[in-house]
């Protein structure tokens, strides 16, 4: 059943419309399921790629995955994070994100850690800032 996004001039939302068959999808056929409107216009649509747990491992396996982590840089870092929180499908909750935001301005992360002492159990980097100062990362 094929599903497409529109943008309807009647309402002035963006909806998404069902068909179906693909035999049936057709701008001509489409109506707004919120006023019933035809003017529509297509949009396109977010693409969804699955992967294996392998797959997403040997993405992060790619050298170019952790760049610019042995320059120490806590930008560097706030993007493997986020990368990382990308690749496995799991969200950054407020703490983390809060953190990454501000590795992100380019604070250390011991003076995050001295801030926020309460973070992952006494260690707020989880393991990851304790290397920032002496040049390893415990990943």
């Amino acid at each position: 059943m094929p599903i497409y996004e529109y943008f309807c001039f009647d309402c002035r939302k963006r909806v998404s419309v069902f068909f179906r068959t693909f035999s049936d999808a057709s701008d001509d056929a489409a109506r707004c399921p919120q006023c019933e409107g035809a003017h529509l216009r297509r949009l396109v649509s977010r693409v969804a790629v699955l992967k294996t747990e392998d797959a997403r491992l040997d993405d992060m396996a790619d050298p170019s995955f952790m760049a610019g982590l042995e320059n120490e840089d806590p930008r560097a870092l706030a993007g493997f994070m986020r990368k990382m929180s990308d690749e496995m499908g799991e969200p950054l909750d407020a703490e983390m994100t809060e953190m990454v935001d501000r590795l992100e301005r380019g604070e250390s992360p011991e003076e995050i850690e001295k801030s926020m002492p309460d973070m992952g159990g006494g260690d707020a980097m989880g393991g990851m800032g304790g290397g920032m100062g002496g040049g390893d990362f415990d990943l």
